[in-house]
């Protein structure tokens, strides 16, 4: 199988080329042999640069307004901490089942706190995300929620990089909120459903928009396909259009993140079969690390030794064997 480090290659020679990155890991090895972990997960790193500033993307794709790109912005979000015998583990946003309202109710209570202590209003807010510029909180070293759940905390909390103190000042602002949320009504009523509480604030995907280093993967693109909130900031950014859903009819020139690869591989081999497209660009992150795999037409058809039956394109799970 063909690897390549250029992603450009395709765009010089005119190929229609369809690319799909997929979720990376943090590699286990990597994080067993560092003081602190390394910030942002490897596809994360690929989209937005090793600074990963990913609240300015995630900000610019749900704002309208005019954004500044030299301005250091913070993403907050309610989050749930589940206790087990000796540490607390982060859980996914999408395993507390937050409402609209609840959010909304959340932010109000600690309003005061927040823009008191970060000498800011709040710029945007929705269901999940609540943006703010960083103020005095600017240099502090974070993960996002997708980084560091399911995970000890104690090792994914936030901490001093370029100045001290900071860390310990965003512990007492979020410790402030955790007893404010703890008596507030939000979580009486999801105590009563059986709802796990939203007992603390999550700051992550600290930086700004200039800071962004794009890959040619993507700027070299038509089309960004995914629902992940950093693609649609990411197309913004770089110009190009933004869809959530895959048109199986319309594959060159795009690059997609999809969130059930599986599922549309039988639409991608066919295409590439029937030449509707030259190339399918496989990006993926074994052991944190970029790779990139093309597949061709020729190469994407399994050789049988019973040779009057026609060559099968390889399956996803074939595919991945690679």
């Amino acid at each position: 199988m063909t690897t390549i480090s250029n992603s450009s290659k395709g765009a010089q020679t005119g190929l229609r080329r369809f690319t799909m990155m997929l979720s990376g890991e943090d590699a286990l090895d990597e994080l067993e042999s560092r003081e602190s972990p390394r910030q942002g997960l490897p596809h994360e790193r690929f989209l937005l640069g090793e600074m990963v500033p990913l609240a300015p993307v995630l900000l610019l794709g749900q704002f309208n307004q005019t954004a500044n790109p030299s301005e250091v912005i913070a993403c907050l979000q309610p989050v749930h901490f589940h206790a087990t015998q000796d540490h607390l583990i982060l859980m996914e946003q999408n395993q507390i089942d937050l409402t609209v309202e609840e959010s909304t109710h959340l932010l109000k209570a600690a309003l005061p706190f927040i823009e008191e202590d970060f000498q800011s209003p709040i710029l945007f807010e929705n269901q999940h995300y609540w943006f703010i510029p960083a103020g005095p909180f600017a240099s502090l070293a974070s993960y996002s929620v997708d980084q560091a759940h399911g995970r000890n905390i104690d090792w994914w909390m936030p901490h001093d990089s370029l100045e001290q103190g900071i860390a310990k000042r965003w512990r007492k602002l979020q410790n402030e909120i955790q007893m404010l949320w703890h008596i507030g009504p939000v979580n009486e009523e999801r105590e009563q459903r059986g709802m796990p509480s939203i007992n603390s604030i999550w700051i992550s995907g600290i930086g700004k928009l200039q800071d962004v280093q794009a890959p040619a993967a993507v700027k070299e693109s038509h089309r960004l396909i995914g629902s992940h909130p950093i693609l649609a900031g990411l197309a913004k950014l770089v110009d190009i259009s933004h869809n959530i859903s895959l048109d199986t009819q319309n594959l060159a020139g795009v690059f997609a993140w999809l969130e059930h690869p599986q599922h549309v591989w039988p639409h991608l081999s066919s295409a590439l079969i029937n030449e509707q497209v030259d190339e399918i660009v496989i990006i993926d992150f074994p052991n944190g690390k970029v790779r990139e795999r093309i597949f061709t037409a020729k190469m994407l058809l399994k050789k049988s030794w019973a040779f009057w039956k026609k060559p099968e394109p390889l399956t996803w799970k074939e595919v991945n064997e690679f």
